[in-house]
């Protein structure tokens, strides 16, 4: 078989994501534990790890793109099309989702990697599910009833969806590249300050070294993708790390293997569970592990689909919009990170408040107050 740029990148990729793995299983990075810690116990060590890397990744993703080595307004982050519907509806569904099944879609490939056989048909489930989503029946339903819900933001006379773009036009403000480098000065140093007021972060080692690496591999994915994929006879398109798309074509690819041809998003999936792999089988920690309960079984499979389903409308994941997405500074990946943290929180405490034995009504009611009266509190 003769290698091509595509080859190349897919094995720069499937490396760069299997040192993901590797930190990600090591350090317990974990987006839904992040907010897990810090709703239901106040713990906000690993919120702060999350924030710091979005705080590395918007800085060296806008350092790429405002020297000119890559243009992020060819991502699928910065286009003119605001699609509010699956941002909000899709973000959502995802938050709901990773909760019932114990992790996000990231969480879910280094569990897979570790042992875990409920991660597993999470996998599958997410991966089947969003692939409907993409191309299948559930495609018809996007096309149909959420996309109709999406905003045109160049009928307004904004050029892209970079903060930039969306906020100074409406101060009646000139956009400069100047301006550029101020948004993305800000927004980086006041992510990375935040994360580092929190004391559980610097304090603890493995927050902050896992806070480092995924924002550091995201970049990384930018300069695969963006700079070493560049090729003007056979090229390849910019994207940066995410994981519920890529594992729905993932699953395609081993089914359809000699027909299809690798890409850096597959690579990136297998590189996670192999990386993942290598180290629990090296620390010691590789574990078998089943459902003991069936309802335990059900939340996983509804919760697969629900991220599915919803990581595709929302255009990515905790890591996808959350640190890839937010770091292109894109007014889509601030609303549905907004609302992947939003369905997790209510979500847990829904599942806190049917530990009393309440309605389903009554337990929804009071998750969303428990979420919305502090906040209303602070303003």
């Amino acid at each position: 078989m003769e290698l091509t740029n595509i080859h190349y990148v897919a094995a720069i990729g499937f490396a760069l994501a299997f040192v993901f793995g590797a930190v990600v299983n090591k350090t317990n990075f974990c987006t839904m534990g992040a907010v897990s810690d810090w709703v239901n116990m106040g713990l906000k060590g690993r919120f702060g790890a999350w924030l710091l890397a979005m705080g590395v990744a918007v800085g060296g993703a806008q350092l790429l793109e405002l020297s000119g080595q890559i243009d992020l307004t060819e991502s699928i982050y910065r286009t003119t099309t605001l699609g509010l519907g699956g941002l909000i509806i899709g973000g959502l569904m995802f938050g709901v989702g990773m909760t019932l099944s114990g992790g996000c879609g990231q969480r879910t490939l280094v569990r897979v990697g570790s042992g875990n056989l409920k991660s597993l048909v999470v996998f599958i489930i997410l991966g089947l599910t969003a692939y409907m989503t993409l191309r299948g029946i559930i495609g018809v339903a996007r096309i149909e009833l959420i996309e109709p819900l999406s905003l045109d933001l160049a009928e307004q006379g904004i050029e892209d969806q970079g903060l930039a773009s969306t906020i100074l036009p409406w101060l009646n403000i000139e956009v400069t590249d100047g301006l550029r480098w101020a948004f993305a000065g800000v927004v980086s140093i006041v992510l990375i300050g935040i994360a580092f007021s929190i004391e559980e972060l610097r304090s603890n080692f493995d927050n902050w070294f896992s806070g480092i690496v995924v924002g550091a591999v995201v970049v990384g994915a930018w300069v695969i993708t963006g700079i070493f994929g560049y090729d003007d006879f056979d090229p390849v398109p910019l994207e940066g790390l995410s994981f519920v798309a890529p594992t729905g074509n993932s699953i395609s690819y081993l089914m359809t293997y000699t027909g299809s041809t690798i890409s850096f998003a597959i690579a990136v999936v297998f590189g996670v569970i192999a990386g993942s792999f290598v180290y629990s089988v090296i620390s010691r920690t590789f574990r078998i592990e089943t459902f003991s309960q069936r309802g335990d079984m059900i939340n996983h499979m509804i919760g697969g689909a629900l991220m599915g389903i919803g990581g595709v409308l929302s255009l990515g994941c905790t890591i996808g919009q959350g640190v890839t997405g937010i770091s292109t500074l894109a007014l889509g990946s601030i609303i549905a990170t907004i609302s992947i943290m939003l369905g997790c929180a209510i979500t847990m405490r829904v599942q806190y408040h049917r530990l009393d034995e309440r309605g389903v009504l009554s337990s929804l009611f009071g998750g969303i107050a428990d979420i919305v009266i502090p906040w209303r509190k602070m303003a």
